[in-house]
């Protein structure tokens, strides 16, 4: 499981927010347990990060900004039918 997760639950679903230095291993392996929406930093941009029930499935190019990425995050999942 991954230390150092702050969630923002300001709208559903909660999203945790991943620690700067992450690995996607890590990510992986926290996510194939707890299946809970991640949002991971990676060179510079966001991406969201959740568990399909099979595999981890990542959604990238959410931006830079924290804000509009949680945004652009809970929309894909939306459009997704996964909320």
């Amino acid at each position: 499981m991954l230390d150092g997760l702050t969630y923002d639950d300001s709208e559903p679903p909660s999203i945790g927010i991943v620690a700067p230095g992450t690995t996607w291993a890590q990510v992986h392996d926290h996510i194939k347990i707890a299946h809970n929406f991640l949002l991971v930093q990676a060179d510079g941009e966001y991406a969201g990060a959740y568990w399909t029930g099979t595999e981890m499935l990542v959604l990238s190019g959410l931006g830079p900004d924290i804000d509009e990425a949680l945004d652009d995050f809970r929309e894909q999942l939306r459009q997704r039918g996964e909320l």
